[in-house]
């Protein structure tokens, strides 16, 4: 996306139709902008990063560079620049889940700091977001981990002829897996394959999926630890 030029741009309550922000206009002052808020990110001061995150964050949202995405960016740009400074290894602190549930809270507190200068009040929602995500993730790291170990159990048991520890990997390196995914791992030629999926579907391990020519065979107790709220998978039969 290229930076905004459109003059006179506003944000509206979509309720009210009140005018909420203006944000800077022109091209020029937007680079400048941007180039300062650069800047802050990455000089070298005593500021604890997740407060430099907090404010960095801000400083984006009241740049609003963009015509269109500039809260998806931002979210996103919170999460590469804690990986960029090491705080975290891989994007996995879904911070997005916090701001969206209480957006309502986030946009005043944003507005807060731009009417009456409220740092406070942002960094510490801001803050709790993130101590409030960090203790949700672990738990859907820790329901993950269970699963795993649950569908190895449950296979030991009552598929042992089946069970590989490569084959209970495989069904977890993503939320569904192809016929194709097993031959290439080495774990079954196609015809066995194609089997062993079947049986696991019978089985109630996997849901199989017709995608135009290809069938995929999904997993949906950890598809659905992936996309819902909620930290708990239904036990096997």
């Amino acid at each position: 996306m290229s930076v905004r030029k459109t003059p006179n741009t506003q944000l509206v309550n979509d309720r009210t139709g009140d005018i909420i922000y203006t944000p800077p206009t022109g091209e020029t002052l937007l680079r400048d902008k941007l180039t300062n808020w650069e800047r802050f990110l990455y000089e070298e001061d005593d500021l604890d990063l997740l407060v430099k995150m907090a404010i960095g964050h801000y400083q984006f949202e009241a740049i609003h560079p963009f015509e269109d995405g500039n809260g998806r960016t931002g979210r996103i740009l919170n999460i590469l620049y804690l990986i960029d400074q090491d705080v975290l290894d891989i994007p996995i602190l879904y911070l997005s889940r916090y701001i969206i549930a209480h957006r309502e809270e986030y946009y005043a507190r944003l507005l807060a700091v731009t009417a009456s200068q409220d740092w406070q009040g942002w960094l510490v929602f801001m803050l709790e977001g993130v101590r409030e995500t960090a203790e949700w993730v672990h738990e859907k790291i820790e329901a993950i981990l269970e699963l795993i170990d649950a569908t190895g159990s449950f296979m030991r048991d009552g598929m042992p002829n089946l069970y590989s520890a490569e084959l209970l990997e495989l069904l977890f390196n993503q939320p569904y897996c192809r016929i194709a995914n097993l031959t290439d791992a080495g774990i079954a030629k196609r015809q066995t394959a194609s089997l062993y999926l079947r049986q696991m579907e019978d089985k109630g391990m996997l849901r199989s999926l017709k995608i135009g020519k290809e069938k995929l065979f999904v997993n949906p107790r950890y598809l659905s630890l992936l996309i819902d709220d909620r930290n708990s998978f239904a036990p096997y039969a």
